[in-house]
């Protein structure tokens, strides 16, 4: 049975939820589910807004049906061509053999390379600043190349000033009837989530993202509808604020997340004595993962969070234990910068982790990494802990500076 909600007179939301996926990507875990998010625009012409998933494919359908009331479908505007997103495409076009699909020439290339279906005369290629009149309503595109994928464009409605981001301040969480931001509390229920999503799926854009938020101040946007999560009419400057810090790799709280890689639990001790003279010294917001428990996107996401680093790692087969490497590796591949880290490493014949972490960090951008660093043999012994007190109050001034 269909479930739709308005988002203005002539607008709907006609996506839906999944709460059984457990790997968004089969990657990133979303214990909250995830929404995918498709909009009917109901004018002198209809268009659609992106599709979904397969998985709620039925219910996109069923909502799709009631919101056009037996009306013929004119327009399926095509931001993102990622399946989350569009692997119900052939299916819409099965359905509705007349509509036309508006995108961009390389939307049309990914749609012929997913589908088996003849797409002549039944597409509208538009580009940057085209426009597209479905009668009371003006849709303007703007192409936003690898935000995340270089197909992305996004829709801006003239008439009701509305901005269809496509995969932009989009957030996991699946949507629990109440589909606005200004209907829950995003910043202690969501804000978690969103960061999580944007560093793990779009962070290594940083560039690409500037590009479009450029674009974007130039907008008057009194709605914001992303293809995830919660819809935007309220407080938009403070969400897009939090995407122009993610993607200048801006810290949002300048404090200390600390990333503990322990075999018996002696590189945990000195992790805790570090996080311990940290607070004392005034530090507040401390963060301390054990990298083996928790999953790397959300240390990812921490990372991004928080101003300063520390990478406390034991030393294994020679090299960095495996699960701090994949985190460093993680951080690497989504362009990480801006950063002061702080090392500690611990071996009982060979403590070699420090110097590769270091190797590491160092070849990645804007990177500070503090000389001092603290080594154990085996457990933390008093000079390793009055060395572990004087990293903190280094780290602590920096800090709070």
């Amino acid at each position: 049975m269909y479930c739709v909600h308005t988002i203005h007179p002539d607008l709907f939301w006609v996506g839906a939820s999944d709460r059984r996926l457990a790997l968004f990507e089969n990657v990133f875990p979303i214990p909250r589910g995830v929404s995918y998010n498709s909009y009917v625009l109901l004018d002198e012409k209809t268009a659609l807004l992106d599709t979904v998933d397969k998985a709620v494919g039925e219910r996109f359908f069923e909502n799709l049906e009631h919101v056009l009331e037996g009306r013929p479908l004119d327009y399926v505007i095509v931001n993102h061509m990622e399946p989350d997103h569009a692997a119900t495409l052939g299916e819409l076009l099965r359905r509705y053999p007349d509509v036309t699909v508006v995108g961009n020439a390389k939307t049309h290339t990914m749609i012929g390379q997913f589908f088996d279906c003849a797409l002549e005369g039944r597409t509208l290629t538009v580009k940057d600043g085209d426009t597209l009149t479905t009668g009371r309503h003006t849709l303007t595109f703007a192409m936003a190349p690898m935000v995340h994928w270089p197909e992305v464009m996004v829709t801006y409605d003239t008439t009701d000033k509305t901005l269809f981001s496509a995969d932009a301040f989009g957030t996991f969480g699946a949507l629990n009837g109440n589909i606005f931001a200004d209907e829950v509390n995003f910043e202690r229920d969501w804000l978690g989530d969103a960061r999580r999503y944007y560093t793990n799926i779009v962070g290594k854009y940083g560039v690409q993202v500037q590009a479009l938020l450029k674009k974007a101040a130039g907008l008057d946007i009194q709605c914001l509808c992303p293809l995830h999560g919660p819809v935007w009419r309220q407080d938009i400057a403070w969400f897009v604020e939090k995407y122009q810090r993610w993607s200048t790799y801006t810290p949002e709280d300048r404090t200390a997340a600390i990333f503990c890689g322990s075999v018996y639990g002696h590189t945990e001790n000195a992790a805790e004595i570090l996080a311990n003279r940290l607070a004392e010294k005034g530090v507040k917001g401390i963060s301390l993962y054990d990298v083996s428990r928790t999953d790397v996107s959300e240390l990812v996401s921490e990372a991004f969070r928080c101003s300063h680093l520390v990478l406390a790692s034991a030393t294994y087969n020679g090299a960095i234990f495996t699960p701090m490497e994949n985190l460093l590796m993680d951080l690497k591949a989504h362009g990480l910068q801006n950063r002061t880290v702080a090392v500690i490493d611990n071996g009982t014949w060979a403590a070699t982790a420090g110097r590769q972490m270091k190797e590491l960090v160092g070849g990645m951008k804007n990177m500070t990494v503090l000389e001092e660093s603290v080594s154990l043999k085996s457990s933390v012994k008093e000079p390793q802990r009055e060395a572990l007190e004087a990293l903190a109050d280094q780290l602590a001034a920096d800090i709070l500076k």
